[in-house]
């Protein structure tokens, strides 16, 4: 049987198939890490409003506890400030990390379809490679049965000149 003609063709297809699996897989990784990443950033945001709360109440007891001063309201309200900043921060970071989750997303969304279209590729080239080798084996087939009735025949004349003989 000949060399297929393609092969080449096929093994840079194959490589190209395994390359974008490989990449679809890498993609999916930075997926789901990103996607935790923002899930532990809302989960440290929701701490943080829970412990702000916390602290502003034991502060105000504090306070009531001492006797309500002016500059101890003040200092009060300093500090939940602070601890609102904080978070407002961190929601920040929470929006740039839905960006960066988005951008992953998309990025999947592309090597899934980078990776279907290799593998329609490669398909493409497997089944001429079929085709191929089933005409092949027909042409052989054919040949062989050329052969037998060459033989066939020339058996027949070898016979019938012996018989008129």
């Amino acid at each position: 049987m000949p060399a297929y003609r393609l092969q080449t063709l096929l093994e840079i297809r194959e490589r190209a198939e395994e390359e974008a699996k490989q990449a679809f897989s890498e993609a999916t990784r930075q997926l789901l890490k990103a996607k935790t990443e923002q899930e532990k950033m809302e989960a440290e945001l929701e701490q943080r409003k829970l412990r702000r709360r916390e602290k502003v109440q034991a502060y105000v007891s504090e306070i009531m506890a001492k006797g309500v001063g002016i500059s101890s309201m003040s200092m009060m309200g300093r500090f939940e400030q602070r601890l609102k900043d904080e978070e407002a921060e961190l929601a920040l970071d929470i929006e740039r990390q839905k960006e960066v989750v988005k951008v992953a997303e998309k990025k999947v969304e592309q090597r899934r379809v980078e990776m279907a279209e290799c593998a329609k590729e490669l398909k493409a080239i497997e089944k001429h490679k079929e085709k191929w080798g089933k005409l092949l084996k027909k042409e052989r087939d054919d040949r062989e049965e050329l052969d037998g009735e060459e033989i066939g025949s020339a058996l027949f004349l070898a016979r019938a000149r012996k018989n008129d003989a």
